[in-house]
């Protein structure tokens, strides 16, 4: 029986560096420790790049995705084959997708004996999630998947965008966020944001635990969560346009810091007394600020901004 990754953890399973590999320290993947070594595989920082390296760490993440044998799952940059891996070993398809030529070479080498891995080499913000699948030869017209991945952190919202607002968006999505957008992400109202808002629209964010830096070589400069989103059948609120509602949370949030009568009215280019009494109308304190609103309030007004006729650039 495989040993339960709680076992290995009380009993004392320790990172390692890719740069810095001592006997003492127990290696995730020594094939891409050999790799790495081989090829003079380097992070590239214009890509973002931190390799997983801590064997506590991947185990959450297998645990957070509740995998299945039957499961299909998108990674997105797979970069040493670490947790692609051990994605592979417990799930019947894993589409790895990455941009770096280095690491896909990489890849293909260490990986050739996972003949359910479908490796592509493509910019995952140009690629649809339903062609990827079918690529892949996934059955089905709208097949279930999941994203499980450490993605770049400079295109974190990005990429959540992407699938969230995808034709075919997938059951759950957890990845390595950085702990400040990981805990907006999950925020309530009195600290929420517009990527709360955006996020929360389409799922329920948790985080799973904090990742220290030293999980990652090189390190980043910054602590990481493990964020899971379960995507809802069926959005929180319900609204007449979903475009409307998301350009009146933008208007919202245009000026933050301000009230929210002086945040809309600048956001929607209306005068603060017509934004006044559109907050009025809808029970809401024209002195609140975004942050304290919502997703049934942003509703209202957004419901409210379409009966009154007011424009509202999407």
């Amino acid at each position: 029986m495989e040993e339960s990754y709680e076992a290995r953890s009380r009993a004392g399973a320790r990172p390692f560096f890719l740069g810095a590999i001592t006997q003492s320290v127990r290696a995730v993947d020594g094939e891409a420790i050999a790799l790495v070594g081989r090829r003079g595989l380097r992070a590239k920082k214009s890509l973002g790049q931190h390799f997983l390296v801590d064997r506590q760490v991947l185990g959450r993440i297998i645990s957070a995705a509740q995998l299945a044998p039957e499961d299909t799952v998108i990674e997105v940059g797979p970069g040493l084959g670490i947790l692609t891996r051990a994605l592979a070993s417990r799930v019947s398809k894993v589409i790895a997708v990455e941009t770096d030529g280095r690491l896909i070479s990489a890849l293909r080498h260490s990986m050739a004996d996972a003949h359910n891995l479908h490796i592509v080499e493509a910019d995952i913000l140009q690629t649809d999630p339903g062609s990827l699948l079918a690529s892949a030869g996934v059955a089905g017209s709208s097949p279930p998947y999941k994203v499980v991945a450490n993605i770049p952190y400079y295109i974190t919202s990005a990429i959540l965008r992407h699938f969230l607002e995808a034709s075919l968006k997938p059951s759950v999505i957890v990845v390595m966020v950085q702990r400040e957008v990981g805990e907006a992400i999950a925020a309530q109202p009195g600290n929420m944001s517009l990527l709360a808002v955006s996020v929360q629209f389409y799922g329920k964010p948790v985080i799973i635990d904090r990742v220290p830096a030293r999980s990652f070589s090189p390190p980043p400069k910054v602590e990481s969560v493990i964020l899971r989103i379960q995507l809802l059948e069926e959005p929180p609120v319900k609204v007449s346009q979903t475009d409307h509602f998301f350009a009146v949370a933008r208007a919202g949030f245009s000026a933050p810091r301000k009230q929210l009568r002086n945040s809309l009215a600048q956001g929607l280019s209306i005068p603060p007394q017509r934004a006044a009494l559109l907050l009025e109308k809808t029970a809401i304190d024209p002195r609140r600020r975004a942050e304290t609103l919502s997703l049934q309030e942003w509703a209202r007004i957004s419901e409210e901004v379409d009966r009154n006729g007011d424009s509202v650039r999407c």
